[in-house]
């Protein structure tokens, strides 16, 4: 691991820190009353670890009968991180997998050589006024990994290691950090969490791996005497201790991980370090190769 010869900063001290690399502000897109922000990949930055895409869901609210509604659509080369703060999300896959996930669960879908699945609320949710805010993040596939098997993983709120106190309260989606280890597996060396602190409370990031970043999903946060308001992405530089003190009530998702084996091509859904084997899924949805997903056979996303 690269180090820089800086001194840990301190909380409120603009001189004692230049750990920050970039600052990405999402772009914004409404789905029909949906707000989707897209923090990567990001001008000069595809990648931070193996996290390649993430967006912001929400905050939204559904009225009844009104809500996500996305058809059967195909993923290669990536695995899918959905984490919800509020709300739920019916999930469905060509596997076979029929899971709604709730707040501080975690649904890991790996598609591998190539999976299809559709996100909709189930028909119960549709019936009631609802709130739905939460994070789905895609993960390229390290090179020997791209074409395995296709998997779907769901983890419960009992399972992810939960570290509380001195006002922070740190769920572990993924990896290893504050001394626990998330029992989410992933084939390349990756760091999840999702961090809720009180006004006035400070949360240390140590150099658990090169890459490294948090979001603002809510609330405002200081580090080293610079203030970041939500909807930002906050890259680090590698090597650097890192204090964060919440300004306000506030929710951060930590990620991050070891650089990945390569820049990755990103073309619809599809997500490869061949450009060929993008050319061949594409070829494939379109001449109905693909398996179906159980249940949601009628409906899909045609290729662009």
């Amino acid at each position: 691991m690269s180090t820089l010869p800086h001194v840990d900063p301190v909380p409120g001290d603009a001189q004692s820190c230049d750990a920050l690399e970039q600052v990405i502000v999402p772009r914004a897109r409404d789905l029909g009353g949906f707000e989707v922000r897209r923090a990567l990949p990001a001008q000069g930055r595809q990648m931070i670890g193996p996290f390649i895409f993430f967006d912001q869901m929400g905050p939204a609210e559904f009225l009844i009968g009104k809500g996500i509604d996305v058809r059967p659509h195909p993923h290669i080369g990536l695995a899918t991180v959905t984490y919800l703060f509020q709300g739920e999300m019916w999930h469905r896959d060509s596997l076979g997998t029929s899971m709604v996930i709730k707040p501080g669960e975690v649904n890991l879908m790996t598609a591998g050589r190539g999976i299809v699945h559709s996100e909709r609320e189930t028909a119960e949710a549709q019936a009631r006024q609802r709130e739905m805010f939460g994070i789905q993040a895609w993960m390229a596939l390290p090179k020997d990994a791209e074409e395995m098997a296709p998997a779907f993983t769901h983890h419960g709120l009992a399972d992810l290691p939960r570290i509380e106190g001195e006002g922070k309260r740190v769920r572990l989606v993924l990896g290893e950090a504050f001394g626990r280890r998330s029992p989410v597996e992933f084939p390349h060396p990756a760091l999840y969490a999702e961090a809720v602190l009180a006004p006035g409370a400070v949360l240390p990031l140590d150099p658990y791996y090169d890459e490294r970043a948090v979001y603002i999903a809510s609330g405002e946060i200081d580090i080293a005497g610079q203030r970041f308001e939500q909807g930002r992405l906050l890259v680090f530089r590698p090597g650097d201790r890192i204090s964060i003190l919440a300004l306000s009530q506030a929710r951060l998702m930590v990620l991050g991980g070891d650089p990945m084996d390569g820049p990755r091509h990103i073309w619809w859904n599809f997500v490869s370090s061949s450009r060929d084997r993008i050319e061949a899924a594409k070829a494939d949805w379109k001449q109905k190769r693909f398996d179906t997903v159980p249940g949601d056979e009628a409906e899909f996303i045609p290729l662009p």
